[in-house]
């Protein structure tokens, strides 16, 4: 197989530790670290730097279905089948707290943006919001009726999403504890949920097959996914927001692009189902684990634009609105074509990466480089002044207006470029 264009993505790091399959992956803050749960009750951190050790946490008493990073980087949540939550100083070390409240198995911890708060999902139906300094149990949100696969609290963390086996997925006011409303439109469990991250819109996955993403503000289905041949097990929005990553028992990933509703790349790695899939912070990079027992770290590639100063100024949402953008459904059906990426060779080495078959990148001088970097700013600046001008004619999907108007939040709050 010839190998991938620069644009395409391409595998960088090959881990192998676990003794089970993957259930979740998280990058930190600086992309420095990698958490991964697994099935055989252990969490691993994974240094991207070459040829450092991992870390292996031991402390749950069954499987670690969860993992999630604080934004700072300095605090790690787990949650396990052994129905405890854990929050983990990511060190050498790797000492824990224990939270004690759900009555079943938890499947899913996120922190809110501040690091202040935590939430988590369970198969005792319920969600709850905990305290992370004080490490106290707050509340309980109690309307599902059956398992709730996952809850991610919006951008601004006024807002939480929680998706269940119910097949439903329910949008609630943290002040209120109120469900603003639940969203039926799927088939099948719904196993997976986060917002954009402009906080107007949410993704979900089901086993159903099909990935739907909906108008918080409106509650109207904007798009509509039936790309993968079996269930969907996990997504991650680039924080660009204009890409989705899926994983699918399929085996596959796959990579949407969501201003023009439609599928960039299906990505072939991991054999058996993908489990799991998580960008890093800036974009750059993305994680996948399945069933194989293999994390694995992909290059994005495809969009080379540095979001990372934009990341920086990222503005809450507005508060929401009554009324929004039209109610228009996108099915994908045509593809491009796949990209095949073999596992590499050498997984017999537990806690050392891969290289990716591409050549090394040339080295440049610090100042062409700089002087290149500058050149990229302003074409963004430039790329998202036509997008302003042209957003008129974006008129095959509601998402895509969505999406304009969150990148003109963005360059609004990027400091000017001086000639």
């Amino acid at each position: 197989m010839a190998a991938p264009c620069p644009e395409d993505p391409s595998l960088e790091r090959h881990f192998k530790g676990h003794r089970d399959a993957i259930t979740s992956v998280d990058f930190s803050l600086n992309t420095k670290q990698l958490a991964s749960g697994s099935m055989d009750s252990c969490l691993m951190v994974w240094h991207m730097k070459p040829q450092s050790r991992a870390y292996r946490f031991a402390g749950h008493k069954d499987a670690v279905t969860c993992v999630n990073f604080s934004p700072s980087g300095h605090l790690l949540a787990s949650g396990s089948r052994d129905k405890t939550v854990r929050i983990w100083i990511p060190n050498v070390k790797g000492e824990s707290t224990v939270f004690r409240a759900h009555t079943a198995t938890v499947r899913s911890v996120h922190f809110c943006s501040d690091g202040q708060s935590l939430v988590t999902a369970s198969d005792d139906k319920t969600v709850k919001v905990w305290s992370t300094h004080r490490q106290k149990f707050l509340f309980s949100l109690s309307q599902h009726i059956n398992w709730v696969r996952c809850a991610r609290f919006s951008p601004d963390g006024r807002l939480i999403v929680s998706a269940s086996d119910d097949k439903t997925v329910k949008l609630w006011d943290k002040t209120s504890r109120e469900c603003v409303h639940s969203y039926c439109e799927h088939g099948g469990f719904v196993t997976y949920v986060d917002f954009h991250p402009s906080g107007t819109c949410i993704a979900a996955a089901s086993m159903d097959n099909t990935v739907k993403v909906w108008d918080v503000r409106t509650h109207r289905l904007l798009q509509h996914y039936q790309l993968h041949s079996a269930a969907v097990n996990a997504l991650s929005f680039h924080p660009s927001g204009n890409y989705l990553l899926t994983a699918s028992s399929d085996s596959t990933l796959k990579i949407l692009d969501l201003m023009e509703g439609r599928l960039l790349y299906t990505l072939h790695g991991h054999q058996g189902p993908a489990t799991t899939v998580a960008f890093s912070r800036t974009g750059e990079y993305f994680a996948s684990g399945g069933s194989d027992e293999q994390v694995m770290v992909w290059k994005s590639n495809f969009d080379v634009v540095d979001y990372r100063e934009v990341i920086k100024v990222h503005r809450p949402p507005a508060p929401l609105a009554t009324s929004g953008n039209l109610n228009v459904q996108t099915r994908c059906e045509d593809c491009w074509p796949e990209v095949d990426f073999p596992v590499p060779p050498g997984g017999g080495r537990s806690q050392e990466s891969v290289q990716s078959q591409l050549q090394e990148p040339i080295s440049m001088p610090q100042t062409l480089t700089s002087t290149l970097e500058h050149i990229v700013g302003q074409l963004d600046v430039l790329t998202q002044a036509a997008q302003h001008r042209d957003q008129a004619c974006l008129v095959h999907s509601g998402l895509s207006q969505c999406l304009v108007q969150a990148r003109r939040a963005q360059a609004l709050a990027q400091p000017s470029i001086r000639r």
